[in-house]
């Protein structure tokens, strides 16, 4: 069984359909995304209709991420609202045909509300914590605010985590494309949003898969960590 990572999607469905060909996992493997399925890129409602249709043919764990966060937000706050929208929202607007900034939550089906609501704060084996953006090293994960969860960037994560365990997020964008790798923590957001690249990793073993929106891909070995 291989417990496979996705980095933040935001909206690129092409690119997730490119990733998982390219990765074929099995029903025996399991599949943790990091959170970050919606916004910025074209297609949000289809990334969460791809999920949906598929993730009953493995494991399938669904992370939390920052911008689920500003959009569930966004249902009872208008204020919240216009702070989304420039963040990435309106591109997901797009996705679900929505034209009014007032009355839209209603185009976002039930089905899609209760996938963000039922969404985790981390997942944990017996050598990796997997969150969507960073921890605080010192505290137990039961302890961890949820600043640090959904928002913290990964320069802020100095040190391992107490429990000596690989952290293994997304959050803070590799604008480059290439997977950073800390030694004790590895991000893989990796810019797919940004004409870059989805990232799929093996943390196990090191290998990992990219595709990109025009349905590209490309593997390697994780990199030896940063100096």
């Amino acid at each position: 069984m291989r417990t496979l990572a996705v980095g933040d999607i935001h909206g690129c469905r092409n690119a997730l359909v490119a990733l998982i060909e390219a990765v074929k996992p099995t029903g025996e493997d399991r599949l943790i995304f990091l959170g970050d399925y919606v916004d910025r890129g074209p297609d949000s409602k289809g990334v969460i209709d791809w999920i949906l249709a598929n993730r009953d043919q493995r494991e399938t764990i669904t992370l939390r991420g920052n911008h689920e966060i500003m959009m569930m937000d966004s249902r009872l706050s208008y204020f919240d609202l216009t702070l989304w929208l420039p963040s990435g929202g309106r591109a997901t607007f797009d996705s679900y045909g929505v034209e009014s900034d007032r009355s839209w939550t209603h185009l976002v089906p039930d089905e899609h509300w209760a996938f963000m609501e039922q969404t985790t704060r981390w997942f944990e084996t017996d050598s990796h914590i997997y969150v969507h953006a960073g921890l605080d090293p010192e505290r137990d994960l039961e302890e961890q605010p949820e600043e640090n969860l959904y928002w913290l960037k990964l320069d802020s994560m100095s040190q391992a985590h107490k429990s000596g365990k690989v952290v293994v997020c997304g959050h803070t964008r590799q604008a480059e494309g290439d997977i950073l790798n800390l030694g004790y923590a590895i991000c893989i957001d990796t810019a797919a949003c940004s004409g870059q690249w989805l990232t799929c990793l093996d943390a196990e073993s090191g290998d990992y898969w990219q595709a990109n929106e025009e349905g590209q891909t490309r593997s390697g070995k994780l990199p030896p960590p940063a100096v």
